[in-house]
């Protein structure tokens, strides 16, 4: 099941494959840490030899997202097995999670999370009613920035020249109007656009047959290359987020970047459009080679 499968209706709140709010058992009337902005690091130092301080980097902290003054219903007779099915689907884990939400007719945001606390009161009068009020959910997400459900991507080929116009007619033919200058030839370029107002970290793959891949980002010069070869079968992905580079899914091959390629996890896709340039070494030229951009928009 994809993140946010479920969400459909204002009021949707999804966390994996357990759906809150209406239409569901499940109700909530309080969603606090969502809207907000996360905490942050701040880099600031006092200066040393005058009033105010020197601007440090500001890093966010996780985000913890509580859903309050919860109440479940169900048939008195189905309030166990109700409640011991949020109780699985919220049970302590190690992984994340998708947490998909949506507020009104906007598209839902996620953020990848785990449940950290759980709380639903018990009483007898509510079991025997059907309804428990007061509960509570309360998720980490260790990375704070939420995302849109769709993921986009966008694909550039190596550089490639165009065909011209063919002059060799017959005898007592000509060209004709308008002119045929065969199939636009392959710039290496790309843009993508980051709906959001948070940078995010993208997933590059390269695929050969090509030698020496390389993605630059135009507005700020940044770079990822790396010194490898890669035949036609073969996809170097880089995930910029992770800080991997993997070849064909597997072994790291994270030491071939070159003295011009960033830390993986500084290339990131600010907020609005950046343009890109794939290239490759030199004789580098087959058209089946490609690089993939794959992106969420962020927002914080």
């Amino acid at each position: 099941m994809a993140a946010g499968d479920l969400v459909t209706a204002p009021g949707h709140v999804q966390f994996g494959e357990l759906l809150l709010g209406p239409g569901t058992p499940y109700r909530w009337a309080k969603l606090t840490g969502w809207e907000e902005s996360p905490a942050l690091d701040s880099g600031t130092v006092p200066r040393a030899d005058a009033h105010g301080a020197l601007p440090g980097r500001l890093l966010a902290q996780p985000r913890t997202v509580t859903l309050d003054e919860m109440v479940i219903r169900a048939a008195p007779s189905a309030m166990g097995a109700v409640v011991r099915a949020l109780s699985a689907a919220t049970a302590l884990a190690e992984t994340e999670r998708p947490l998909a939400v949506r507020l009104d007719g906007a598209p839902p945001l996620m953020v990848w999370a785990r449940c950290l606390r759980r709380s639903v009161p018990v009483t007898t009068g509510g079991y025997a009613l059907g309804v428990v009020t007061g509960a509570a959910l309360q998720f980490e997400a260790t990375d704070p920035r939420r995302y849109e459900l769709t993921e986009q991507r966008a694909t550039a080929r190596l550089p490639q020249p165009e065909p011209g116009l063919d002059w060799h007619t017959a005898p007592g033919e000509h060209l004709d109007w308008p002119l045929d200058f065969g199939e636009p030839g392959a710039t290496g370029a790309l843009s993508a656009t980051n709906a959001g107002d948070a940078p995010t970290h993208p997933t590059i793959t390269f695929r050969g047959p090509l030698a020496r891949p390389s993605l630059t980002c135009l507005s700020s010069g940044e770079a990822v290359e790396y010194d490898i070869a890669l035949a036609a079968d073969d996809t170097l992905v880089v995930d910029t987020a992770a800080g991997t580079v993997l070849l064909n899914g597997g072994p790291s091959r994270i030491y071939t970047a070159t003295p011009r390629s960033v830390p993986e996890g500084t290339f990131v896709l600010a907020p609005g459009t950046s343009a890109f340039t794939f290239r490759a070494a030199p004789g580098s030229t087959d058209p089946r080679a490609s690089a993939t951009l794959r992106w969420r928009s962020a927002y914080w």
